[in-house]
């Protein structure tokens, strides 16, 4: 028989259900939840039923929103000819918060995870190649793709079947550069760093 009490013991299990939290991390976390005010309990329980009921996919880009199309999609300052396809969302926020991507993205929501079960059916490749085929109305011909995948094994398997699987089509395929970042030493540099370095090296103007 548990000890705890079992409204206590199923939030434990929930915590306990999420990704990469364990048994004992659960526990603290529900501790946490008990000594904590009524209010703030409330408030973060608030915050997860609103994120359930108010944020989904962006029809266009998949990009998570509480708007449809998203905010990046509606913007028309936006140079709506490029698409930057990414694994996640949270992968969309990096490259954004760099300001350098004037175009728009395409959230996959995942890569090829053989080991996983996960292959193209899986993810929104149908989808971008739709935009590519068929752009959505008001939306210009996409002329360049841009593979933003991440340089793992599974990232660049995704990335050569969108590559093939884009080839037929009237549209120009690239990926982020890759190599070594300033300020890094030669023998520190992973091995995949140093073989796109020189892969992607560059005539000195």
């Amino acid at each position: 028989m548990d000890a705890y009490p079992e409204a206590v013991q199923r939030l434990i299990e929930q915590f306990a259900g999420l990704p990469g939290i364990g048994r004992r991390t659960a526990e603290r976390l529900a501790f946490h939840v008990l000594k904590s005010e009524k209010a703030g309990v409330l408030e973060l329980a608030r915050a997860i039923a609103d994120v359930k009921e108010s944020v989904r996919p962006c029809s266009n880009c998949f990009n998570l929103t509480d708007v449809d199309p998203c905010r990046l999609c509606a913007d028309p300052a936006r140079d709506r000819g490029v698409v930057l396809v990414v694994e996640q969302p949270r992968d969309l926020i990096a490259l954004e918060q760099t300001g350098v991507h004037r175009g728009l993205y395409h959230v996959l929501m995942g890569r090829f995870s053989p080991l996983d079960g996960v292959g193209p059916e899986h993810l929104t490749i149908d989808a971008l190649l739709r935009r590519v085929d068929r752009p959505p109305p008001g939306f210009p011909p996409v002329r360049e793709v841009i593979l933003g995948l991440n340089p793992t094994l599974e990232g660049d398997g995704t990335a050569l079947y969108l590559s093939e699987a884009l080839k037929a089509r009237a549209v120009r395929v690239t990926r982020l550069a890759r190599g070594l970042p300033a300020g890094w030493q030669l023998e520190y540099a992973h091995r995949g760093v140093l073989m796109d370095a020189l892969q992607g090296r560059q005539a000195v103007d």
